[in-house]
């Protein structure tokens, strides 16, 4: 309650606080400098992304996190029927999906903790021959073995 107090005062002097401004990142910061003059006005710019991306107007960010989340929900689907339906069709679906969404994933990591323009490349090229072998290995496996649901199935059988 003393808090929603104070951000009532901090409005009423004409400051804006974090929480009630846009979306914008670029806002102003109120802190308290000394007694007698309560706020005072900090610019502080945050940055979330790079300045070069910031006025493309791409939409490849929204589409691929949009892709995403419906190879997410296509997998939850994909569990049942991979269950119920035992058949190649479903083990190579199975086998792209899941070697997509590792692929995406393992992707995210690397962009979260690879800096350098060279480690980078390195990192993509690397992720690229792991996603290729797997998806190589779930096919050669749905061909030449059991396939997926069956295999799974064994699993839970014993």
């Amino acid at each position: 309650m003393a808090a929603l107090v104070r951000i009532s005062y901090v409005c009423h002097r004409g400051v804006s606080p974090l929480l009630f401004r846009s979306s914008s990142l670029i806002r102003p910061l109120a802190v308290q400098k000394d007694r007698d003059c309560p706020y005072h006005l900090i610019s502080a710019k945050i940055h979330a992304t790079p300045s070069n991306y910031a006025g493309s107007g791409s939409k490849a960010a929204s589409l691929h996190w949009t892709g995403e989340r419906i190879l997410s929900i296509a997998l939850l689907g994909l569990a049942p029927m991979a269950y119920f339906y035992p058949v190649p069709a479903v083990d190579y679906t199975l086998a792209a999906a899941l070697t997509l969404h590792g692929h995406w994933g393992l992707g995210q990591v690397l962009t979260d903790y690879v800096h350098g323009d060279s480690k980078i490349k390195m990192a993509n090229a690397g992720l690229f021959l792991l996603s290729s072998v797997t998806f190589a290995g779930l096919c050669y496996f749905n061909y030449h073995d059991v396939g997926i649901c069956k295999a799974v199935a064994l699993l839970w059988s014993k």
